[in-house]
């Protein structure tokens, strides 16, 4: 690995011990070059200045300049590096703060050292990714190929990514994921459905699958995949021809999916799929963040319920922080019920987002499907929240649709490959 594609890491702590531990921590990682150790805030900025790290492990209590405000600062004046914030408080409010004033990561000291690392390279990634964007000259080619298992295949059109997300729990997400994975996917835009809930997730359930394998078998070799290992990995949906990545079996199983090798399997499913559906937990969990930094769309979850609308409101506030455009988000309003005198135009006028589709409250239909695990978009297409799917649909492919000769929208076509 060439210097230029280490990740270059500032230490900023006014513990000289903590400084000198987290720095021979950091030199056994070949990917990582520490470039300099701050111990007040004010020298942690000057030194931004001086080395330009990607990443800074940042402590948020200093004597000169709280970390917070030195966040902010160098946010300002450097919006590609990224900062992980270090505190000896797992106090919520500092989270938020933290967040606000631009922190990627917020880690509670001590630290462990698995969960430093796979922020750092976290956070590394993106930083690299954002400054490549800029740097003069550098461009993807049309016609640029790439390797995988030994089969040379387009780098363009990439698959997209589009993550269902809903900060509050129980709003209807692995619905709407299961049923736009069955209504996006078609024989020249194939679709692929990823359990992000690591513990709990129930995606196979609401599918009637059942698998021994799951993401957890794919994420430990993330830097090593291949077609034929996703494909043997991978479950196929015979009555829909999706493919379904499916959560480990148990909840202890989780800790095997770690948050920056979900987010390579992701990046790998892109060249082997036109749509890849994730569907996340409503905890920022290190999987649900990778999965949020790998989307093309973020379809964003809400009911009429008040805690569901303010847990929304909280998430779209967030996003200037975690570096994240409004424009990929799609705001969906689940369950929608006509009595309830919270009506889309208002929930659209408090977000200051554009609620897109509507899905209307239809227990007859929603509740035998779950039950049966067998999505509802596979059935009759004549009733209301049928429909509704489809608009949902349709709003999706334009928003991520490519643009032909004539200027107009359509899907992304993938070149089939693996195996029938």
């Amino acid at each position: 690995m060439g210097d230029t594609d280490k990740i270059r890491v500032l230490i900023v702590d006014d513990i000289p011990d903590t400084r000198e531990n987290i720095r021979k921590l950091l030199q056994f990682e070949r990917d990582f070059e520490v470039v300099g150790a701050a111990r007040t805030g004010k020298e942690g900025i000057d030194l931004t200045k001086e080395t330009k790290p990607d990443v800074i492990l940042m402590d948020i209590n200093m004597p000169d300049m709280d970390g917070i405000t030195a966040t902010e600062n160098i946010r300002r004046d450097f919006p590609h590096t990224q900062i992980i914030i270090l505190s000896v408080q797992g106090d919520p409010n500092y989270m938020r703060r933290a967040m606000l004033a631009g922190a990627r990561d917020f880690l509670t000291k001590p630290p462990s050292v698995d969960e430093m690392i796979s922020a750092i390279r976290r956070a590394g990634k993106i930083s690299q990714e954002e400054r490549s964007k800029t740097r003069p000259g550098v461009f993807s080619s049309p016609a640029g190929m790439v390797s995988m298992g030994g089969m040379a295949i387009p780098v363009l059109p990439q698959g997209k990514v589009i993550v269902v997300y809903s900060p509050k729990g129980g709003t209807g997400c692995t619905t709407i994921a299961t049923n736009l994975a069955v209504s996006l996917h078609k024989e020249e835009t194939p679709a692929i459905i990823v359990d992000g809930n690591v513990q709990f997730g129930d995606v196979a359930v609401f599918l009637n699958q059942q698998s021994k394998n799951s993401v957890a078998d794919l994420t430990p070799r993330a830097d090593e995949l291949d077609l034929e290992i996703v494909e043997e990995v991978a479950v196929a949906h015979a009555e829909s021809g999706i493919k379904i990545l499916a959560a480990p079996t148990r909840p202890e199983l989780a800790d095997q999916v770690k948050g920056d090798q979900f987010g390579k399997v992701l990046d790998f499913l892109r060249h082997m799929y036109a749509y890849v559906i994730v569907d996340t937990t409503s905890v920022l969990s290190d999987v649900s963040l990778a999965a949020i930094d790998n989307a093309d769309l973020i379809v964003l979850v809400t009911t009429q319920e008040i805690p569901a609308i303010k847990d929304a409101r909280l998430f779209l506030d967030l996003l200037s922080s975690l570096s994240i455009s409004r424009e990929i988000i799609l705001l969906v309003l689940n369950r929608y019920d006509k009595r309830i005198g919270i009506t889309p135009d208002k929930i659209s006028e408090n977000f200051k987002q554009e609620v897109v589709t509507v899905l209307p409250y239809d227990d007859r239909t929603v509740l035998p499907s779950v039950n049966r695990g067998k999505p509802f978009m596979l059935g009759d297409k004549s009733r209301p929240i049928m429909r509704s799917f489809l608009t949902l649909t349709e709003a999706i492919r334009q928003r991520l649709g490519s643009t032909n000769g004539n200027g107009a929208s359509e899907p992304v076509e993938m070149v089939r490959i693996g195996k029938r």
